[in-house]
C-alpha cells in the first residue's frame, strides 16, 4: 500500500507530530508513505531528521487556487493508493479536489470540532471516502451536521510517552524560568489564540493568588494573540507570577516539573499537550468542552471545569495547590491512563483499519 499525506501546517504542534507518529507506524508495518507539507516548514525538516520521505510543495492556504492543479500532478506522477488529508489551511478542501480530480480516494482527519457552514458539509465531506476524528465528541459533531455515519471512524490521537516520563532536571528548570525553590508552578501550552481561552486564566488568577501567593504561571506558546495576552498581563498587574516562555523544543524536558497543567479552552478535539502533562505525572485543570473530557478522567487525572467559569477555574487551581498528595495520586493515575488508552500502535492500527476498508470499497465500485 503506497499512501500520499498532505499535512499543511507549519510548525510542531500536536496534530503535525500526530502525522509524524503515524508515518514511522505505518512504516513499520510495511506501509509506503510520502508527506507532502509546505516548503521550509518546520514539518519538513523534523520529517527529513526522522528519516521519513517528505515532498515540498507550496499552499498558501484556502486561498490557493493552483494548489489542487499542483498536488493533482503529483498524485499523478507518485500514483499512490490512497490520499490521507490531515489539516485544514486548504488541505482538507483543496487537496480533496485534487485527490477527486486523480482519480485517488481520499481521507480525512479532523481534528477540531467547530461546526461548519451548513452549505459547505455536503459538497465538502462527499469528498472524502472516510473521516476520521480523533475523538468521540468531533465525530458527534459531524455526525449532527449530516456527514453519513457509516463514513465516519473514531480514531484518538496517541502519545509517544517516553520524552516526558524523564526526571525533572529541578535545579535547570528553576534557572531557565527565574523560578523560586517554593513556588507552586502552573503551565499552559497553547497557541495564543481566542479558543484556547488565556484570558479566562488571566481572569482567575487573582484568586489564586489570594490563596496561593506564591504561584508562578508559565505561558508556552506563540500566536497572534501573544502581544495582546501579555498586556493584558501588565494591565492586571501580573507581571511578577505570569511567564510568556515563548515555543519551547524542550517542553518535554520542563513539562514534569510542573505542578499543574492548565487549559481553559472554549473549544477543543481533543488536546494532546493534555496527554503529554499525564505522560509526565502532572494533573489537569481544564475544561469540559469538545474532547477534553475524553483526554482527562475527571476526579482522576485532573479536574474539569465549566468553559468560560474563572471562579470556577479558579476554585479548581486552588484545591489542587492545597492538595499536594491529591496531585500526586492524579499524576500516576494519568500516567496510567496514557499507557492504557492513547497507545501510538492503537492510533496507527486505527488509521491503518480504516484504509484497508476504504481501499477494500473502493474495489467493489
Amino acid at each position: 500500500m503506497r499512501v500520499v499525506h498532505l499535512e499543511a501546517g507549519t510548525h510542531l504542534y500536536g496534530g503535525a507530530l500526530q502525522v509524524l507518529l503515524l508515518l514511522e507506524g505505518l512504516r513499520d508495518r510495511g506501509v509506503e508513505g510520502l508527506l507532502v507539507t509546505p516548503p521550509g516548514s518546520a514539518m519538513e525538516g523534523e520529517a527529513r531528521r526522522r528519516g521519513l520521505p517528505v515532498h515540498p510543495l507550496p499552499l498558501a492556504g484556502e486561498a490557493d487556487p493552483l494548489f489542487p492543479l499542483r498536488f493533482r500532478r503529483l498524485l499523478r506522477a507518485e500514483e499512490p493508493d490512497l490520499v490521507h488529508l490531515h489539516s485544514r489551511r486548504g488541505a482538507d478542501t483543496l487537496g480533496g479536489l485534487a485527490a477527486s480530480w486523480a482519480g485517488v480516494p481520499a481521507v480525512l482527519s479532523r481534528r477540531v470540532d467547530n461546526p461548519e457552514p451548513a452549505w459547505l458539509v455536503g459538497p465538502k465531506y462527499r469528498l472524502y471516502r472516510a473521516v476520521i476524528t480523533i475523538s468521540r465528541a468531533i465525530l458527534e459533531v459531524l455526525a449532527r451536521q449530516g456527514v453519513p455515519r457509516e463514513k465516519l471512524r473514531c480514531v484518538r490521537s496517541a502519545l509517544d510517552p517516553e520524552p516526558f516520563q524523564g526526571p525533572c532536571p529541578r535545579e535547570a528548570f528553576l534557572r531557565e524560568f527565574s523560578l523560586s525553590p517554593d513556588a507552586p508552578v502552573l503551565g499552559m501550552a497553547a497557541q495564543f489564540i481566542p479558543r484556547k481561552g488565556h484570558e479566562f486564566l488571566l481572569e482567575a488568577l487573582p484568586r489564586v493568588l489570594d490563596r496561593h501567593p506564591r504561584t508562578r504561571v508559565l505561558l508556552f506558546g506563540r500566536g497572534p494573540l501573544r502581544e495582546g495576552i501579555q498586556e493584558e498581563v501588565r494591565r492586571r498587574g501580573l507581571q511578577d507570577h505570569v511567564l510568556l516562555p515563548g515555543f519551547r523544543d524542550d517542553l518535554p524536558r520542563f513539562l514534569p516539573c510542573l505542578d499543574l497543567l492548565v487549559h481553559p479552552v472554549v473549544r477543543e478535539g481533543l488536546g494532546v499537550i493534555l496527554l503529554q502533562a499525564s505522560a509526565a505525572g502532572v494533573p489537569v485543570v481544564a475544561t469540559a468542552v469538545g474532547g477534553v473530557p475524553e483526554a482527562v478522567a475527571d476526579g482522576e487525572t485532573g479536574l474539569l471545569v465549566p468553559p468560560g467559569d474563572p471562579r470556577g477555574l479558579a476554585t479548581a487551581l486552588s484545591r489542587l495547590l492545597a492538595e499536594p498528595r491529591l496531585r500526586e495520586r492524579m499524576g500516576d493515575a494519568g500516567r496510567r491512563r496514557v499507557d492504557q488508552e492513547f497507545s501510538v500502535d492503537a492510533m496507527v492500527d486505527g488509521n491503518l483499519a480504516t484504509y484497508q476498508d476504504v481501499l477494500a470499497r473502493t474495489q467493489q465500485l
